[in-house]
Order: structure tokens, then sequence, then C-alpha cells
């Protein structure tokens, strides 16, 4: 049997490369300009490599009764790793996924083909244009991993695109999404200050490290209309390889403090991560 080679393509935002593990039989890591954006077994789609995949995980095991299907979706796809963890998980669920880099999906497609029969979607398109003409409470979940390179683009930070999300989700529905920041966490805070303005319960889930602002990382935020099961959500990530912590409730709006919202105008994109970072290797 050929043992499986790295493939490198150049698609519309940079040079993107999908490397097999060598511990795991098809398993592939896809890496955009070197930095790490996705991790997906074919055998094991309910395997999360990455930490912060983990914890979109725990978040999309708790929103609803184990193995319920769900109306999702995607705000970037990548190699499609949580649309192939809920296929899995959550089987008969139906998934949209929008990603911007039309080649890099071309790609993901062609050497990480998703299974027949998966329920997903998937569509070339800008996430807030997308997001702007998706049906009025559409969603059971919506799950933003947008990163242009290294970095969150500025047209999905404002409050403006925070209320979007808001209506496409049903009122029961949950919003979840990928951010990074370092201290003094200026992104971040402004984040959880404009979805607080939409939504009436958060919660954050990072490292101990990240949030007493020893080092740059992931930070999952969760947005609901509802109480988020925080308890669960704890249980499940303090018992990860890479422990996390869940903030909400006083903790989290002392975090936030006096930051403001985002408008459009003044939004930017999230900090460049220091070199080494998010490196591999």
């Amino acid at each position: 049997m050929n043992e499986p080679i790295p493939v490198t393509r150049t698609v519309d935002h940079g040079v993107a490369k999908l490397m097999p593990d060598v511990d795991r039989k098809r398993a592939w890591l896809l890496t955009v300009d070197g930095a790490p954006q996705s991790y997906v077994d074919l055998d094991e789609p309910e395997h999360l490599e990455f930490e912060y995949a983990r914890r979109l995980g725990y978040v999309l095991d708790t929103v609803a009764e184990p193995g319920d299907p769900l109306d999702v979706l995607h705000l970037g796809g990548g190699a499609l790793t949580l649309p192939r963890y809920l296929a899995a998980t959550r089987p008969g669920s139906r998934q949209d996924v929008v990603e911007a880099d039309g080649a890099l999906l071309e790609l993901v497609l062609e050497h990480l083909p998703l299974p027949d029969g998966a329920g997903v979607a998937v569509h070339a398109a800008d996430a807030r244009a997308w997001l702007e003409a998706a049906p009025t409470h559409s969603a059971d979940v919506l799950v933003a991993d947008v990163f242009g390179g290294s970095r969150v683009p500025a047209h999905l930070t404002s409050v403006t695109y925070a209320r979007e999300t808001a209506r496409v989700l049903r009122p029961d529905g949950v919003y979840l999404a990928n951010l990074a920041d370092s201290a003094p966490f200026a992104f971040l805070r402004s984040q959880l200050a404009g979805f607080a303005t939409v939504f009436e319960e958060l919660a954050l889930i990072a490292e101990p490290g990240v949030l007493r602002g020893r080092r740059f990382g992931n930070a999952v935020l969760v947005a609901a209309h509802h109480a988020v099961d925080t308890a669960a959500l704890a249980r499940l990530t303090a018992s990860d390889a890479f422990p996390a912590r869940v903030q909400y409730g006083s903790a989290l709006r002392n975090f936030v403090g006096g930051a403001r919202p985002v408008r459009d105008e003044d939004a930017v994109p999230s900090p460049e991560p220091p070199d080494g970072a998010f490196g591999i290797g």
C-alpha cells in the first residue's frame, strides 16, 4: 500500500499544505502559509486534535440531548473538522459551511472527501455576506471559526455582525466562536462587550495561562439567550489533556470591565499572533 504523501497547492488566500499524520493512518493536518488550520482523521471524525476544536466540540456536545440532530451554520471551513464531528456525533444534522477560499475547499474535498450522506453543504462565499442573506431563525447553532491568515477578519467583529448572528439563530440557539488574543485583551473584551448587547448569556472557555495574561492563545466564546450549561462545560474542559476554565456571570463581567462594543466603522482584525504562537513541529 502506498504511503500518503503531502499535498501542496496555492489557494486563494495563500499556500495550503495537507500533511499526513505518521501516527494515525488516515489523519491529515492542514496548514495555510505555515499556520495550522485544521486536523482531520477520516477514520475517526470524532477525534479532535486541536485543543480549541475540542472546546468547541464540548459546547456542541452540551447544546442538545446526545445524538439529537441540529441545523448548524459554520462560518469558516478549513478541512471541515467540526462538520465531520457533528455528522458523526449527531447524525441527521443539516449543516452549511461557508468558506471564503474556494480553492481551499476544492483541495479539501478532493483529498479529504466528506462521507456519503454527511448532510454537509459547502459554499465558497464571504461569511458576513452569507450570514446577512441567511433566513431568520434558520439555525440551532452558529459556529464561527474564521481566520484570514492568523487573524479574525474585521467585518466579523462588530456589534452589527453580532446582531446578524442572533437574527439567524433560533430563539434557543447557541453561537460559538474561536477567537484569539493576549493581555490586556482589548480585542477579546470588545467582542464580549458587543455580544453582551445582543445575547443574555455569555461564557468564555480558555486555558488559565491565557486568561491570566501569561501568553497568547485561543478563547472560545459561547453566547445564547438562555442559560449555558456551564457546569457540564466546566467538567468536560477540566478533564481535557489541556485543561481550560469556563468563565461566566460576574467573573466574566469583571473581565470585560469597561470595554465597548465595536462598530463597523471602527472594526479591526484580531491581533497578529506572536511568532511561534500557533507553530507546528
